[in-house]
């Protein structure tokens, strides 16, 4: 599993712009089974994803996001092999 990490670099009124392709983009993620789950941040800085998929292909997915085509966030990415999840989260030690 891939952990990407956002980071807003422009006023959220921006990202406010492009919000609404940021969640249709996730959402086809999450329908074609590469994400696991998506979330803001809090306080409202960024957000985190979680995907499926080694690290080239979740970085060339990712660059596909709209906020990363409008140069709005800057991205993280982290690897995480889980080996202990609570019961019915076993998916994400797939």
């Amino acid at each position: 599993m891939i952990v990407i990490v956002l980071h807003y670099v422009v006023p959220i009124e921006q990202i406010d712009a492009h919000r609404a392709a940021h969640l249709a983009w996730l959402r086809d993620a999450a329908d074609d089974g590469r994400l696991l789950f998506a979330g803001r941040q809090v306080p409202l800085t960024g957000g985190m994803i979680a995907a499926r998929g080694t690290r080239a292909e979740v970085e060339a997915w990712a660059a596909t996001d709209p906020f990363a085509l409008n140069g709005l966030a800057e991205y993280s990415f982290i690897e995480v092999a889980p080996s202990i999840v609570a019961p019915g989260l076993e998916a994400l030690a797939q």
